[in-house]
Parts: C-alpha cells; sequence; structure tokens
C-alpha cells in the first residue's frame, strides 16, 4: 500500500506525521521524502546512507551544421524552450519540460538529447526502516520530473509512506498520484482550512481515498471540524499542542520515542487507513 501524506498548507506537521507512523510500524516499511525542495524526514528518521544518484533529465542539443533552420522545433514546443533566431537555435534548457517533440519532429536529424542535472537522490535505512529522498539542485526550477524519479524506488512488497511537499501544485499531485490512500494534515485555523479545501478538491479530482489528521488540535476554532463533518472527511487522529512535542520536534526527536505511549497510537492511525483502503 502507498499512503502519501499531504496538506495544502505548508508547516502543518506532514513530516512529524509520516516519520512517526513509519517508525510505529518498525519493519517492511519504506518512508520516501518528495518535499525535495526542502526535505526534512531525515532530520528525525537519521538513516544510515549507502547510495548517491545524481538525476539528470534530457533536453536538446542541436547540431547546426545538420539543422536547416526550418522551425519546425519551436513550433511544437509550448513552453518556447527552444526557438529559432536570425541564423541560430537556442535552446532553453531551464524551461525545457522534456517531452522529446522537437528531437521527433526536426526533418535533418539535428536535434539529439543530453542531460540536465536535476538534483541527486539519496538511499539509506534505519533498523527495519528504508529511506530515500531527493535533494533538488539549487537554481532548478523543476520538481516533479525528480518528485517521480523517487517514486521510483517505490517496493511493491512492502508499505510506502510518502512525505508530499506542500501545496496543491505539480509537485504535489506527483506525490499523491496511484496512491491508495492520502492522509491530509492540517491545523483549526482560518489558513489552515483554506488550504485544506484546495487539498480536498485536488485528492477528489484524482478520486483517491482520504482522511484527516488535525495537529494542535486543541487551538483555533471548531470550523476544521464543522468543514470535516459537511464533506464526510474522516478525522483519523488528532494531536494537541503539547509543549513535550513541540520541544521533541525542536531537538530533531522521534515524538514516538520521547512519549512512547504515542507509538499505539500511530500505529492505530495505520490500522484505521487500512481499513478504509480495504
Amino acid at each position: 500500500m502507498i499512503i502519501s501524506v499531504a496538506s495544502g498548507k505548508g508547516g502543518t506537521g506532514k513530516t512529524t506525521v509520516a516519520t512517526n507512523m513509519a517508525v510505529s510500524l518498525e519493519s517492511d516499511v519504506q518512508i520516501l521524502d518528495c518535499d525535495v525542495e526542502e526535505p526534512n524526514a531525515h532530520l528525525f528518521i537519521r538513516p544510515a546512507f549507502e547510495e548517491v544518484k545524481t538525476i539528470t533529465t534530457p533536453v536538446p542539443a542541436v547540431d547546426m551544421e545538420k539543422c536547416n533552420l526550418c522551425g519546425k522545433c519551436g513550433e511544437i514546443c509550448q513552453f518556447k524552450a527552444i526557438v529559432v533566431i536570425a541564423e541560430t537555435v537556442l535552446p532553453f534548457h531551464e524551461l525545457c519540460h522534456s517531452c522529446g517533440g522537437c528531437m521527433e519532429v526536426c526533418p535533418e536529424k539535428a536535434i539529439t538529447e543530453t542531460g540536465r542535472e536535476l538534483g541527486v537522490i539519496e538511499k539509506g535505512h534505519r533498523n527495519g526502516l528504508e529511506f530515500v529522498h531527493g535533494k533538488l539542485r539549487i537554481g532548478e526550477a523543476m520538481s516533479p520530473p525528480l518528485i517521480r524519479k523517487v517514486r521510483e524506488y517505490t517496493r511493491p512488497d512492502i508499505l510506502t509512506i510518502i512525505d508530499a511537499p506542500p501545496g496543491t501544485s505539480c509537485p504535489v499531485i506527483a506525490s499523491m498520484k496511484d496512491a491508495d490512500f492520502v492522509l491530509l494534515v492540517t491545523e483549526p485555523t482560518p489558513f489552515g482550512l483554506h488550504d485544506l479545501e484546495l487539498a480536498v478538491e485536488a485528492v477528489k479530482i484524482l478520486g483517491i481515498p482520504h482522511g484527516l489528521v488535525i495537529n494542535r488540535s486543541d487551538m483555533g476554532d471548531d470550523k476544521v471540524m464543522a468543514y470535516a463533518e459537511q464533506e464526510d472527511l474522516p478525522i483519523l487522529m488528532e494531536i494537541p499542542f503539547d509543549r513535550r512535542i513541540a520541544e521533541a520536534y525542536s531537538r530533531g526527536e522521534m515524538i514516538v520515542e520521547v512519549m512512547p505511549e504515542w507509538k499505539d497510537r500511530f500505529s492505530e492511525l495505520y490500522h484505521r487507513i487500512e481499513k478504509i483502503v480495504e
């Protein structure tokens, strides 16, 4: 089973929920940190890394000796990533979405593919827990290609927990697509509710079963609960505002290790998800 832990808003506690649930289950679990722009699950899991892989994406390289300046490559590109100007062809690799269309339509076969670095993927382990995350290259604009590469490490024989990036744009969709369940994490504030509504609509479009965790549940107001009831969105866990939890987080420690009573609660969270999926 693949569980994607997501939210419309940053800072709600996705990483806290994803990492603590993974550690609570102890074995036959892998966690994929797909928040490649700012991965932080490793700060809590503290895995021993054993593999580092540089990830590239194909971009066009033009052989001007073969090119006849017909302009077909520029016509097919929807992102203006390659243009013909005067007597030359200019590829803009940062805009390229690696579709290969320019190479296919070139009548002179003057366009080949070269690689542009997206970032790196690091793989490691902690006891029986497998850990993988991506780290986007500084200055890189597109994270979905790297997220998809991280997701290629998904193992069908064990539970996969994905720590998704915040928001509801392309990186989040890449992290949620084809998951068996999306666990949304929110907080009972106006901003939390607003972005939760956006996230729920995105998950509905994907047609994936979903549930809710409310973090800092004893603060704010009750509008998130009212919304969940209105949308028939099951509230699978509530995490109160607790100074001990905040202090553990600030030290990079796991809740289930500092407060062992929470281990059963996070295990129960998984079993509730399992029942919904079944």
